[in-house]
């Protein structure tokens, strides 16, 4: 049985993230607890829950996993109330978790360690580990895992209800992204999935009104089998970027092969912008966009007769410096901000603004409540000794003024990391508001919270910042009993007042 060898070639590398493989070691342990080691001021406003999703545990009998995706799915809850805050914490109990429990043993194929005898779903695609994202939706949590439905949590307990299927209107192979869009002004939600036939490569794009209904699904041909991981939604459009990291389910299905393994990456065959009409689900223009990856958008708007379109651009794809585990993000690549100025009508890329700053960030947030409008701020993860060969992991929170072009940096202390997604919690109190700029949005003040791993004495927090002035450092930090892996993407539910 594989276990993870650690290639020789990574013991000469620099190791500019000392005792990262700390992170990776823990197995958490599920409840719920107060928290009762918070230093700094907590703002008064902050009533709601803090929800994070990610792998969360990287072995299974004698199998140690080799890739950041392969680990089990965790959500966790950091709840503020009048009480006290409380941290809650549960494994997914998905179809792969509860199997997987009663063998004691790995049974179904990973995204990138193999072992002899692992099951494919179905007999053509992995079993998720549900290990992405969490947001809420309706009466319950909705925890996604990549290409497949997400399942139904309780909002109070964690607890896992099922799979969901909006009313069995989906189905259990019905390919469907960790990365739907919500407009949180018209309720409704947006997703995608790809197919990933090699004649027939398709995008499936998804529509549901407030109450769950599905408006459509369309089916948009590709270029190539393009493996894509997000999205960008705005007032009158769903933006794709489709990267040429190609996946060939030839190679997936046969025996003893991984899903890293049957990706590639053929840059030679360009990256494209798709942008497909939101009311009918229609392909509007498909446009030449260079030939580099995108994992992550950030968001997307009209002003005027422009479409913007934000995105986190890398010079190829991140998915190989996810492993193998703890040796992650060795190569010296880098990424960065971009803002795509199109011209649907033409159409074509008019202008391109790369924002300096190069760390290769990640894990990109806004106002949510500004999605599919115009904003001038996000948050993300950035990593500052990107360029620099060897081990290397997140050490940065940036805030992004796309206005001024220019970011605001906090770097966190020797042998600490951050994870998760940076999540923008406004304060909602008061009539104060941020100069709205060139974007024309109501920027509102308020706060980030993200992850903060003390490798040195093993210790996680979740620290809380000034949204605008993160380069400050944290004005709180909330020190948990027992640590916590490093996860993947956050939401807020915020509390009901009758």
């Amino acid at each position: 049985m594989e276990t993870g060898p650690r290639p020789s070639t990574l013991a000469v590398l620099a190791d500019h993230a000392p005792l990262l493989e700390r992170a990776f070691a823990i197995v958490p342990h599920e409840g719920s607890r107060l928290v009762s080691d918070v230093r700094g001021t907590l703002p008064p406003f902050l009533e709601g829950t803090c929800l994070l999703n990610g792998p969360a545990r990287f072995e299974r009998g004698d199998l140690h996993y080799r890739h950041w995706l392969d680990g089990d799915g965790m959500v966790c809850a950091l709840a503020f109330g009048r009480d006290g805050v409380r941290f809650t914490n549960r494994f997914v109990r998905s179809d792969k978790f509860v199997a997987e429990e009663a063998a004691g043993r790995p049974v179904f194929r990973t995204f990138g360690t193999a072992f002899a005898g692992d099951v494919l779903k179905r007999g053509i695609g992995l079993e998720s580990p549900v290990n992405v994202s969490v947001y809420p939706y309706g009466d319950v949590l909705l925890a996604f895992g990549e290409q497949g439905l997400p399942w139904a949590l309780d909002p109070a307990t964690l607890e896992t209800r099922g799979p969901f299927t909006f009313g069995s209107q989906l189905n259990e192979i019905t390919p469907f992204s960790a990365h739907p869009k919500i407009d949180h002004h018209t309720g409704e939600l947006f997703n995608f999935g790809v197919s990933f036939s090699p004649q027939n490569p398709a995008l499936n794009v998804f529509r549901f009104d407030p109450k769950g209904a599905l408006v459509y699904r369309r089916r948009i041909p590709l270029p190539y089998p393009s493996s894509m991981h997000d999205f960008a939604l705005s007032g009158k459009y769903a933006v794709f970027f489709v990267s040429p990291l190609i996946l060939n389910m030839g190679v997936l299905l046969q025996s003893g092969s991984t899903l890293m393994d049957a990706l590639s990456w053929q840059p030679e065959r360009g990256s494209r912008l798709l942008i497909v009409s939101r009311d009918a689900g229609a392909l509007v223009a498909s446009i030449p966009a260079g030939d580099k990856h995108v994992l992550h958008l950030v968001n997307a708007f009209e002003r005027g007769d422009r479409l913007l379109v934000d995105i986190v651009e890398f010079e190829k794809p991140l998915y190989p410096e996810y492993q193998v585990i703890p040796h992650l993000f060795t190569d010296t690549f880098r990424g960065r901000p971009v803002r795509l100025v199109v011209d649907v009508d033409a159409p074509a890329i008019v202008e391109r603004r790369a924002i300096d700053y190069a760390c290769s960030p990640d894990f990109p947030a806004h106002d949510v409540e500004l999605t599919a409008h115009p904003y001038r701020y996000f948050w993300m993860l950035g990593i500052s000794q990107a360029g620099k060969a060897g081990r290397k992991f997140f050490d940065q929170l940036v805030r992004i003024d796309m206005d001024e072009e220019r970011a605001d940096v906090y770097q966190a202390p020797p042998k600490h990391y951050l994870g998760g997604e940076p999540l923008f919690i406004p304060d909602m109190t008061g009539s104060a508001r941020l100069s709205a700029g060139r974007s024309g949005a109501v920027e509102r003040p308020g706060i980030v919270i993200c992850q903060l791993f003390d490798a040195e004495r093993e210790r996680s927090s979740f620290v809380v910042f000034d949204a605008h002035r993160v380069a400050a450092g944290p004005i709180a930090t909330l020190t948990l009993e027992s640590p916590i892996p490093l996860l993947f993407h956050a939401s807020f539910l915020p509390h009901a007042h009758s």
